[in-house]
This record gives structure tokens, C-alpha cells and sequence, in this order.
């Protein structure tokens, strides 16, 4: 049996093209002492990845030419010759773009408990480093408290969304969503419940931005960066809290990054801006998905998922992700048999 991989074989210009990555085969990895092998099921699509696809430092080290594209997913563990893993165990890890992975000492997987009433793309999503990623950074990062006036970019997006959603659950008094396009503005306010919704796309956000906050925003969850991290700047309350998640607008910039001009808000406002990683908080991730999966079946957290089913598809999936292509959480389906029971 062959084991799919998709490999990076360029370095991207702007955005994935076919001279990007290409599909090869190799066989399927051994299982040797202390491992276990995995059938992957589902691989999560994420925009961090197309970071990683640069030569260029980060959190973790680019993508080399020839290598397997990195990204999370799960499986099903097919063999195993180590106690943490049986047989039939639904995982999820690091799995890379490809069919069949192995567990080791060095790419550890957690095994999802079964009976939580929730199927496999909603622990993907809701539980898995989206919905931990708006968790934490909007809890712990973005000092939420009561009362709070907050803003969320990329409202329409899988960390988003859910970013939204707690803040309200938690009573913030105003939620303002920021997406692209009236479609994706009218699912922020209908589908996930935040009060109001702006398009970037239209002219004058800034202005947009003070009406619809009129006294300052006090919370900014940034998924986007660029001139829409600008515009809400511009709008800061007092002691407001800056949370830099992501910067999708620059991911595929094909010059120099642009800047951002109103820092000296920051001064003025007594704000503070701060970045994370969601790995930051790894020892705490089950305090969170306990609350998450919670929320989920209470109803009070809506959630969807963006299927694209083949592997071989994953290129093509990363894109949605900055054309606005893509509802949820965007997700690979590389074998449809492997669920949750």
C-alpha cells in the first residue's frame, strides 16, 4: 500500500498555485517500537500555514522543499506497538498532508475521549486549535471582562466566530464583527449572534468603526492585520486591549508587508497590543474544550464546518481561506470512514 503526500516543491508567490506543491507517493511508514501508525482522516486548513510555506522565521521553522506540508489533524490508529495508543483510538496531531502518519516520541497525538456526543469535525473545530485559539486569546490574552465593547476581524472565520460567541455568552455589552462582503457580514450577525457586522470592503471603515462604537472600543481580537488593524486602532477606548491572533490580509503579500500608522493610539489610549501563539497554552487545553464542548451542546455555540474531500484538494482548501471561499472551519477530508462513534 502507498502512503499520498502532498510536498511543497516552491515557495509561493502571493497565493498557492499548481507550481506550488505536487502529489507524490511513498510507502506507508513502518510502525517500529515505541509508535503507533495512523490513518488520517482529516486534515485542518489553516492560514498559519501558508506562513510556513515561506523561508522565513517564525514560531516553528519553514516548510522545506520537498517535505510534507505541515498541518494538524486526526486519524484513526491502525497499529500500534505503545501503550498510549490502541488500536482503533481516534487521534489528533500533526499529521501533515498525507494518508498515513506515525505517532513517535518526537509527534506526540491525544486521543479523543469517545461518548462526547459530538462528531469529529466539531471536535476539529470548536475543540481544536481554532476554537482553543479564540478561547485563550480572548480570555486570557484580551482580559475580557463584563461590559466589554469588542470588536473581532475575520468574524465570519472558524476562531472568529467563536471569539464572538463567548464574548456574548460572557456579556459583553456590544460584539461588532468585521468580514468581507454582505453575505459574510449577514451570517456574523444571524448565524453567530454578534450585533452588528461591518464590511471591509466598503469605504470608510474607520468612520464605521466610531459609529457603531461611539465611546471606543475596549477589546480588538485581530485576525486580519493591515489596514483593518489601523482602522480600529484609530477607534481604541481607554486601557483598551489589543489581541494580535493573526495577520491573513499580509500572509500572501507579494511586497513588503504594510505597516500600521496609528500605533501612537496605543500611547494616548493607555492600550496594550500583545501577540500569542495557542501553544503557549497546551497545559491548559482541557479546561477549555470541557467549557467549548459545553457550549456546544447547550446550543449556545453555533459552529460549521467547511468540507473539502481529497487530498489531493488541500491546495486548492488553503486558498478559500483568503479568498473568502470558505463558511467555518476548513477541513480536508482525506477518508470519510474515520469518525468519532
Amino acid at each position: 500500500m502507498q502512503n499520498r503526500q502532498v510536498v511543497l516543491v516552491q515557495r509561493p508567490v502571493g497565493m498557492v498555485n499548481e507550481d506550488t506543491t505536487q502529489v507524490v507517493t511513498s510507502l506507508i511508514p513502518h510502525c517500529g517500537a515505541n509508535q503507533a501508525l495512523i490513518k488520517v482522516g482529516l486534515v485542518s486548513i489553516d492560514p498559519t500555514i501558508r506562513t510556513w510555506m515561506n523561508d522565513a522565521p517564525g514560531y516553528l521553522p519553514p516548510i522545506g522543499l520537498g517535505d510534507v506540508v505541515r498541518a494538524g489533524g486526526a486519524g484513526v490508529v491502525v497499529e500500534s506497538q505503545n501503550d498510549h495508543y490502541q488500536v482503533g483510538d481516534i487521534v489528533v496531531g500533526l499529521t501533515n498532508w498525507q494518508e498515513w502518519v506515525l505517532a513517535t516520541d518526537e509527534n506526540r497525538f491525544n486521543v479523543v475521549p469517545r461518548g462526547t456526543g459530538l462528531d469529529l469535525a466539531t471536535v476539529m473545530n470548536v475543540l481544536g486549535s481554532t476554537g482553543l485559539t479564540a478561547y485563550f486569546g480572548l480570555l486570557e490574552i484580551g482580559a475580557f471582562k463584563e461590559g466589554d465593547v469588542v470588536v473581532v476581524s475575520g468574524a465570519g472565520g472558524a476562531t472568529g466566530s467563536v471569539v464572538g460567541q463567548i464574548a456574548k455568552a460572557r456579556g459583553a455589552r456590544k460584539v461588532v464583527g468585521i468580514a468581507g462582503g454582505a453575505e459574510k457580514c449577514a451570517e456574523v450577525v444571524e448565524r453567530y449572534g454578534f450585533d452588528e457586522c461591518l464590511d471591509y470592503r466598503e469605504p470608510r471603515l474607520t468612520q464605521r468603526l466610531r459609529t457603531a462604537c461611539p465611546n471606543g472600543v475596549d477589546l480588538y481580537f485581530d485576525n486580519v492585520g493591515g489596514e483593518i488593524l489601523d482602522a480600529v486602532l484609530a477607534n481604541i477606548a481607554m486601557y483598551a486591549r489589543i489581541v494580535l491572533c493573526g495577520a491573513i490580509s499580509q500572509y500572501n503579500a507579494m511586497e513588503r508587508p504594510q505597516g500600521v500608522a496609528n500605533t501612537s493610539m496605543l500611547i494616548m489610549r493607555r492600550g496594550q497590543m500583545k501577540g500569542f501563539i495557542v501553544f503557549d497554552f497546551a497545559q491548559r487545553y482541557g479546561e477549555a474544550q470541557l467549557e467549548l464542548g459545553a457550549m456546544v451542546l447547550e446550543g449556545t455555540l453555533v459552529h460549521q464546518e467547511h468540507l473539502v474531500h481529497g487530498l489531493e484538494r488541500a491546495p486548492e482548501a488553503l486558498n478559500l481561506l483568503f479568498t473568502g471561499g470558505n463558511h467555518g472551519k476548513t477541513l480536508v477530508v482525506v477518508d470519510e470512514s474515520i469518525q468519532l462513534d
